[in-house]
């Protein structure tokens, strides 16, 4: 789906996807009951009522398909920003272990990355235009940096050991977030999904066609739950964009400064 509706507030996409499923539910009430006179009717009348369970079941199990994927996109976003978070924490802390330039260095870098991450990757991510090509200097700097110290000490040593690998934790992360910006779920999932709620929506109305106000009443009741199960996939569906996405405010806490430098990044 496009950026647009994945962008709107969360009121106006929940606007936006009960409006189209009821305009929907109307054209297949219409339209059933248009075709429901003569010997129509009594074919329409035939269709078992047995059909209705085997259908929201199916319906259901799309759901079921569909959502696994995007709360698995959502939790392993949340995920990965939160282990890139904890490296970089680790790495300002131990930085102290190098008392003086390198410390301010490493903590003047680690900001960098933050603020650049926040204010840049960030949009980016979510209009699916970041890529892993591309790696940002600070931590590829930074990290330089920290193979070059000569520690003095055996507690030193531990501490560049530390620092080296946590930033490569924190590269290693970033790749997997930014590879999980891009995920979304596909055309034919959504083809699949809407074409089983429409035919379900369709077999409630010709097994209700001879009374309109069960048909009613059981199609909006069915249509609140497609619209339902809708927004709460197209809500997620992006990790990285609208009112519920994974934002960057793990990597802030890590720098406060980087924050205050870039407050659009919030």
């Amino acid at each position: 789906m496009s950026d647009w509706l994945h962008d709107l507030p969360l009121v106006w996409m929940t606007l936006l996807v009960f409006g189209i499923t009821y305009l929907i539910t109307a054209a297949t009430y219409s339209i059933v009951m248009a075709l429901a006179v003569g010997e129509r009717a009594r074919s329409f009348k035939a269709v078992s009522p047995g059909l209705l369970p085997p259908v929201g079941i199916i319906f259901g199990l799309f759901v079921a398909f569909t959502a696994a994927q995007v709360w698995n996109d959502s939790q392993q976003a949340t995920a990965t920003v939160d282990r890139e978070a904890s490296a970089l924490r680790a790495v300002v802390i131990l930085a102290s272990s190098f008392p003086g330039e390198p410390e301010a260095r490493l903590r003047n870098l680690i900001r960098g990355y933050i603020a650049e991450a926040a204010a840049k990757e960030w949009p980016m991510m979510a209009h699916r235009t970041a890529n892993i090509r591309t790696t940002p200097q600070a931590p590829v700097e930074a990290l330089s940096f920290a193979l070059t110290l000569a520690p003095n000490s055996e507690g030193q040593k531990i501490a560049q050991r530390d620092i080296t690998s946590s930033l490569e934790n924190a590269l290693d992360a970033r790749r997997q977030r930014i590879l999980i910006s891009a995920s979304e779920v596909n055309l034919v999932k959504w083809s699949a999904l809407i074409l089983q709620a429409v035919c379900a929506l369709i077999a409630i109305a010709m097994v209700h066609s001879d009374n309109r106000l069960a048909a009613v009443i059981a199609l909006v009741v069915f249509a609140a739950g497609v619209a339902t199960s809708v927004l709460l996939i197209v809500s997620h569906d992006r990790p990285f964009i609208g009112q519920v996405a994974v934002g960057p405010e793990p990597l802030l806490q890590v720098m406060p400064q980087a924050e205050a430098a870039h407050p659009q990044a919030n």
